[in-house]
């Protein structure tokens, strides 16, 4: 029988609430650009309405979590291990809660981004969302290779997409090592506790890219283990 026809014997895929929690969590953290415009234009009444935002998709992520965890029949008959699959959703999920964290500190300190590494921290900011919406990608993608048997151009085509998300992280380490740099060079104008804040704000930003490559990397063992 057809791997897409024994889909069909159930009533639901387990794939489907994944790539739905993959939605809500990618939502998660695309809403840090509005976050950060607002922080760069010092409207801290803004940035808290958005850090709601962030705070209330977050729970819309967990609650999706919770019902994987909870419906995930055990007896599934998938190439896919029902832990490996477990273990994913609370990876991704991590993204979510990341996202909350860097927003709910930022407001908690509520220090100015400097204006001269504004344009640079909203690329950083970018480019970290871009491997979180990469990882989404892939996650997307599973449907296709459920269907082929996790074997083939869609086998490919997915660890293509995981190289991309290394070489996305790759480019955010760089992009935090030049921040680093650029505020050095300014810092001594600042409040120390702000410079302190903003050194680990890089830091919490760069970890978005880091998971996202977990993610990956979560999906790649799973794949070698199917």
């Amino acid at each position: 029988m057809a791997i897409n026809n024994i889909l069909g014997l159930f009533a639901h895929s387990p794939l489907k609430p994944l790539q739905r929690h993959s939605d809500k969590v990618t939502e998660a953290c695309s809403l840090l650009v509005p976050f950060v415009e607002a922080v760069f234009q010092d409207d801290w009444v803004k940035a808290e309405s958005i850090q709601a935002q962030i705070s209330e998709t977050e729970r819309e992520a967990d609650t999706l979590k919770r019902e994987i965890r909870l419906k995930l029949p055990r007896g599934l008959f998938l190439p896919i291990d029902r832990t490996d699959l477990l273990e994913l959703v609370t990876q991704q999920d991590k993204l979510a809660n990341y996202a909350k964290d860097i927003a709910g500190r930022m407001i908690g300190r509520q220090f100015k981004i400097p204006t001269e590494i504004q344009a640079d921290f909203m690329a950083f900011v970018c480019r970290s969302l871009d491997a979180t919406v990469q990882a989404h990608r892939v996650i997307e993608e599973m449907d296709e290779l459920l269907e082929t048997g996790f074997k083939g151009r869609e086998l490919n085509l997915v660890n293509t997409m995981i190289t991309e998300l290394d070489k996305i992280e790759d480019d955010t380490d760089q992009m935090q090592i030049k921040l680093r740099l650029m505020l050095r060079q300014i810092e001594d104008r600042f409040n120390p506790i702000d410079v302190m804040s903003l050194y680990k704000t890089f830091e919490w930003i760069g970890v978005l890219a880091d998971q996202a490559q977990r993610v990956g990397s979560r999906i790649e063992l799973m794949l070698a283990r199917s």
